[in-house]
């Protein structure tokens, strides 16, 4: 990292370690990459926040920082001493603070951001570098049947390229798919990053989701609700035969175990809520029944709520 740790949090360079704590957590949550996919500038700030609060973190590094005695990288400065000095003194030897040894103390932060890796081939002091290739961040749009039931699709890349994302079963709104070695190429040898694919999963004129349960609201007439009758009702899998009770109420709620999401292997049920829907027109016959049986069966559905 280079430039000032302070400014990259956004605080001064007075400020409390809590303090830097916490405007490390907000830019951390606000531009984090998974939450921010193809987008380069949150992704610098997360990095660069990152950074300084591996360096700010530790109230030694940062007085050490702060005295002139590392840089923002955490890295020792070189002393300030001249060739001349060490070209007339008894030892007429190159002196540096800085040397291969010192690389490899590299934080686990840049370790987890770039993965660096270093070796020494033969013992060698200068051993090959290689790096992790980046991460690619994609976003994917599917139908709420695709979610629940599992599918798969595919990504056109920006090159022209294409990637197959197969969605698992049950598949929640939001969630981020890793496709392992599909992103960038690694540098030196290096493997290559990751996809990271957010679905985003539609909604459904029918259905509602609840975890792995599904909601359906069922529409039911007048006869069936008074008489009882076994009604087709959808699910995810095909339409099925529901047993609706005699004496069945609006918002009563029926259950269809094993018929909601599964998850992990684990069924959800189909909660099905009922609504009784007078006809659209209300015709003579209909009227005179109804007259003469609340002359005969009144009653009050809302007694005890005055």
């Amino acid at each position: 990292m280079s430039g000032d740790p302070y400014a990259a949090l956004g605080v001064t360079k007075t400020a409390a370690q809590e303090d830097i704590k916490k405007a490390y957590k907000k830019i951390a949550r606000e531009s984090h990459p998974d939450l921010n996919p193809g987008d380069p500038a949150a992704e610098a700030r997360f990095k660069a926040a990152a950074s300084a609060w591996e360096l700010l973190k530790d109230p030694e590094k940062r007085g050490r920082f702060d005295r002139g005695e590392i840089d923002a990288s955490g890295q020792e400065t070189p002393e300030r001493r001249f060739y001349r000095e060490y070209a007339e003194g008894p030892e007429a030897t190159y002196h540096t603070s800085r040397g291969y040894e010192d690389f490899q103390g590299y934080s686990d932060v840049f370790e987890d951001l770039f993965g660096a890796r270093r070796g020494r081939p033969g013992g060698g002091a200068q051993g090959g570098f290689r790096m992790r290739g980046p991460d690619a961040h994609y976003s994917l749009e599917i139908g709420f049947l695709e979610a629940a039931k599992g599918a798969t699709k595919r990504i056109t890349l920006p090159g022209g390229g294409t990637l197959d994302v197969k969605i698992p079963e049950g598949l929640a709104d939001g969630q981020v798919l890793r496709l392992r070695g599909k992103g960038g190429a690694g540098i030196g040898g290096g493997e290559p990053g990751d996809a990271l694919v957010t679905v985003s999963v539609g909604t459904h004129p029918v259905f509602t989701r609840d975890g792995s349960d599904i909601l359906v609201d069922l529409p039911i007439s007048f006869d069936e609700a008074v008489l009882g009758a076994k009604v087709a009702t959808p699910t995810i899998d095909g339409p099925v035969n529901l047993s609706v009770p005699k004496g069945a109420t609006s918002g009563q709620v029926l259950r269809l175990r094993g018929r909601g999401v599964t998850v992990k292997g684990k069924a959800g049920d189909q909660l099905v809520s009922l609504k009784i829907v007078a006809p659209a027109k209300i015709d003579d016959e209909l009227a005179e029944f109804m007259e003469g049986w609340r002359t005969r069966h009144r009653y009050d559905p809302r007694k005890g709520m005055v």
